[in-house]
């Protein structure tokens, strides 16, 4: 591209590239000044009703002219080329200069924040919402000393044709979803009060040198700006004049309604900083009224209030009911290789596994969505036969070293979608791919996290790509659970930590094959004591592992007669992953054991309620319920456990 000359604008240098397209610095030969191009992707190019769209919202900016807004000159198509032509700016990017300089002073702050403002006032005067305010696309055009500079807001035009793309995740954290406001994070209507937020999103970083919501990856992302609140900005600088803090603060309100309505109210704060904000003292001043037509006034409030409240409690509609039991069905292979259903099989298993660690959600276990594999039942069958209120049903695609997933959230009554996206990251990432799908359901059926379980969604993990098959292979030879299946899965599993000695999850699922697979070599010593030090291993790795937990309150019973410790691991595994089915089994049967018939039996059952089409799981609630000498129920059990 570098020295073509398109239309009458000879390509000088490339200046940059993102979501929107990639931007060159060029010579305008006809009036011969140096311009800024901005090229957009084929996508919209290529589409007449995004172009058309695009063209309406950049002839408005183009209208626009502000000291702190970068001019539009043109809108040119040339051989199937659509680009913009705007002022080049000499300068560097807000976001360029917060990682060299990190926090910015008090008075480069207010300068900035206040050039900002005023660029925004001019545009949403004029009805624009530029939708993607954001520190790169804010332009300083000089090294940061605010006596001297000027600030200038950069893409008005492409922001609202380009909504749809900065909201597709892609596994990859976007630029723009730091500083989304939450009704964008929510698919919703948005309007000037969406700058505002954005606005917030800057001042925090200008005045902290870090962004006020953060993720690893974009679930993580929007979970935090759904959900919490940023850090107190005096906690990390103290010398910061509270009035600035709560105008950030009032910026950052993730209600509407609550938030600064207009830009103009932040600007009159920002003119005073060393006092309350204006709109904040206004809150506060109460009428000159008398005192009895005071009282009166506050009567007829509160009866029009209750009025109201009734009103909409009996008119409103009723809240949609909350998702408590969620099954994840057998994940499509889309890699036309039959050899791969293993992968796909255990990327659905894997889901399954760490949407169980969420307390509050109900999980069916992988055998009992396995009957579903391949099949047509409708959903709202599968809700009844599993006892679910939502399926997680989609697809899952391995090529070369990248792993793809698209899923689809289903309500299964009504067979109505509630969500779906598509994921995408390197093998390596699997894992974290893994947690970021899991946060996203989360998110989106409102599920309440404890911190704990927060924590360990948004942590990141690599696996060696080689390994992470290897280890989907030895599952699934586990799963056939006969003598030579178990040792075809034990090999796999070693050759999984021989590629990778750190992963985790290769020891724990080594522990059931060492425990109950009689070696030829092996003398059960032997065999007890390779099945210790794997989930012992297992744990030294990663702590947080239910299953590790669950084999080590099996050994400490079965080997050690260590009541105490057993039922501590027991207890540790159900809470790491309340939907595990094994662990609820095991520490069942842990209880009948030791004489807490009833308790037992109650674990039992929901091992059961968890995987209600097991063989295994039948079995053993039913010798649950002859431990109680509960024999109806446990012969109902045994011809249930015939029927798989």
């Amino acid at each position: 591209m570098l020295g073509r000359t398109i239309s009458h604008y000879k390509i000088l240098a490339k200046l940059g590239e993102g979501g929107m397209g990639v931007v060159y610095k060029a010579e305008d030969t006809k009036l011969e000044r140096v311009v800024a191009i901005k090229f957009l992707p084929h996508h919209i190019a290529a589409n007449a009703e995004e172009r058309e769209r695009f063209k309406i919202e950049a002839k408005a900016a183009a209208a626009l002219n502000h000291p702190n807004i970068a001019t539009i000159y043109a809108i040119e198509e040339v051989e199937g080329e659509m680009f913009i032509v705007m002022e080049f700016i000499e300068g560097q990017e807000l976001s360029k200069l917060l990682i060299d300089n990190g926090q910015l002073s008090i008075d480069n702050c207010l300068a900035y924040a206040n050039q900002i403002a005023e660029g925004l006032k001019a545009a949403h005067a004029k009805g624009i919402t530029h939708r993607d305010i954001k520190s790169s696309n804010i332009m300083v055009t000089t090294q940061g000393q605010a006596e001297s500079g000027q600030v200038k807001i950069m893409d008005f035009g492409l922001a609202k044709i380009g909504a749809g793309a900065h909201l597709t995740k892609t596994g990859m954290t976007l630029g723009t979803a730091a500083f989304m406001s939450p009704e964008q994070a929510r698919g919703e209507e948005v309007d000037q009060r969406t700058d505002i937020w954005a606005f917030g999103v800057v001042l925090y970083e200008m005045l902290t040198g870090q962004l006020p919501f953060q993720g690893v990856y974009e679930a993580a992302m929007m979970y935090s700006i759904l959900n919490e609140e940023p850090q107190p900005i005096s906690s990390l600088r103290p010398d910061l004049p509270p009035a600035l803090e709560a105008i950030t603060h009032k910026a950052l309100a993730k209600k509407t309604e609550e938030r600064y309505q207009h830009i103009a109210e932040v600007l009159a704060d920002l003119k005073s900083p060393t006092r309350a904000p204006v709109s904040e003292t206004a809150q506060a001043v109460k009428p000159n009224l008398p005192k009895s037509k005071r009282a009166f006034l506050y009567v007829g409030v509160s009866v029009l209030l209750i009025a109201l409240i009734a009103g909409g409690l009996y008119f409103l509609p009723k809240p949609a009911a909350s998702i408590d039991a969620i099954a994840v069905l057998p994940l499509t292979n889309l890699s036309g290789d039959p050899n791969q259903e293993y992968f796909a099989d255990g990327m659905t298993e894997a889901l399954i596994s760490v949407l169980g660690q969420i307390e509050a959600l109900r999980v069916i276990s992988r055998t009992s969505v396995m009957q579903y594999k391949g099949g047509t039942k409708p959903l709202p069958a599968i809700g009844r036969e599993l006892n679910v209120d939502a399926v997680v049903e989609g697809s899952v695609q391995s090529s070369g070293n990248r792993v793809n997933i698209s899923v689809r959230l289903i309500v299964a009554k009504t067979e109505k979608r509630l969500w779906s996206e598509s994921f995408e990251r390197e093998l390596r990432d699997v894992l974290t791919l893994q947690r970021e799908v899991t946060l996203a359901i989360a998110q989106e059926i409102k599920v309440q996290l404890t911190p704990n379980e927060r924590a360990r969604l948004k942590q990141t993990q690599q696996v060696d790509p080689e390994a992470y098959e290897l280890y989907l292979l030895g599952r699934k030879f586990r799963k056939q659970e006969t003598d030579e299946s178990l040792q075809q899965a034990v090999a796999y599993f070693e050759q999984a930590i021989a590629k990778d000695p750190n992963f985790a999850p290769a020891y724990a699922e080594l522990v059931v094959p060492y425990f109950f697979l009689e070696y030829p070599t092996l003398s059960k010593g032997r065999a007890e004591s390779k099945a210790r030090q794997a989930a012992i291993k297992a744990l030294e790795l990663d702590n947080t592992i239910a299953e590790a937990h669950t084999a080590l309150g099996v050994i400490r019973t079965m080997y050690d007669w260590d009541w105490p410790g057993a039922e501590e691991a027991f207890r540790r595994a159900i809470a790491l992953n309340p939907s595990n089915r094994e662990a609820h089994r095991e520490y069942g049967e842990f209880l009948c054991r030791t004489g807490r018939m009833e308790t037992g039996l109650a674990e039992m059952k929901r091992a059961y309620a968890l995987d209600p089409f097991s063989e295994v799981a039948n079995t053993w609630v039913a010798w649950a319920y002859i431990w109680n000498r509960r024999y109806d129920e446990a012969i109902e059990h045994c011809r249930k456990a015939l029927t798989f």
